[in-house]
């Protein structure tokens, strides 16, 4: 199995910044597309962007196209989600995950998941 720990969350205002981090271990990392998607309470969980085995493809939701980047470092066995200009809206709790090889956007598809980290925008 692999095991995913979230961190990088927090508090920011309106138009800041974040990047969230995803440490991964267990089974050779670089063979996993990793993705990242959000909950917010009340709501269904939502794709946010993932990227395949190599770096070389990557996905984003609309809704964060142009303002989220994500990157993986293969060596480091992290993935990371740089994110700016952030909105209100994009309060959740954020979740890292994990499948062999393919990108795909929908969650059900994706094998291993971390615990979240919880991110809040102010206004």
């Amino acid at each position: 199995q692999v095991q995913l720990v979230e961190s990088g969350g927090g508090l920011v205002q309106a138009g800041g910044s974040l990047r969230l981090s995803c440490a991964a271990s267990g089974r050779t990392f670089s063979n996993y597309a990793m993705g990242w998607f959000r909950q917010a309470p009340g709501k269904e969980r939502e794709f946010v962007a993932a990227i395949n085995w190599g770096g070389g493809i990557t996905s984003y939701a609309d809704s964060v196209k142009g303002r989220f980047t994500i990157s993986r470092d293969n060596a480091k066995n992290t993935v990371y989600l740089q994110m700016y200009s952030l909105r209100p809206e994009d309060t959740a709790v954020y979740y890292c995950a994990a499948r062999p090889y393919r990108i795909v956007v929908v969650s059900s598809q994706y094998d291993y998941w971390g615990q979240g980290t919880q991110v809040t925008v102010s206004s």
